[in-house]
């Protein structure tokens, strides 16, 4: 399965094990857009809000794109900031992309209670806790 890799910039110290894991189980994983960049966003708001904006429109283009090319999506969403289970703007975002282009939505742990929680109940993702023998 080609599987993308969707998560906070806070998390991709968390990502290797992760994507180790699932080559080694025979699937193909992409990275989140900026990974090997990650201080890209820095840089576009150095330049101003405008370039910023421009960098955000470039990045949901991209995610869109990348995400039809994929079976699925995992979000890694781990504690950040005291929030449990942490799913951000963009990531939710991303979320949606693959909901709406009808893509497997894996969850490494359970939906974060609060604002957006009816929403990706809704998208039926399959939370997996942590256990990347789940998808499949």
């Amino acid at each position: 399965m080609k599987i993308l890799i969707i998560c906070s910039k806070a998390f991709y110290k968390d990502i290797m094990p992760i994507k180790t894991k699932l080559e080694e189980m025979g699937h193909i994983v992409e990275l989140p857009n900026s990974y090997y960049e990650s201080d890209v966003e820095k840089k576009s708001w150095d330049l101003g809000e405008e370039e910023h904006a421009k960098f955000k429109e470039r990045m949901m283009k991209m995610s869109r794109d990348r995400i039809g090319n994929m079976d699925a999506v995992l979000t890694l969403n781990f504690d950040k900031n005291g929030m449990k289970n942490y799913i951000g703007g963009a990531t939710f975002l991303e979320v949606y992309e693959a909901f709406m282009q009808n893509k497997k939505i894996y969850l490494y742990n359970d939906i974060p209670e609060g604002l957006l929680y009816d929403e990706i109940s809704g998208f039926s993702p399959i939370v997996i806790h942590g256990d990347l023998e789940l998808i499949k």
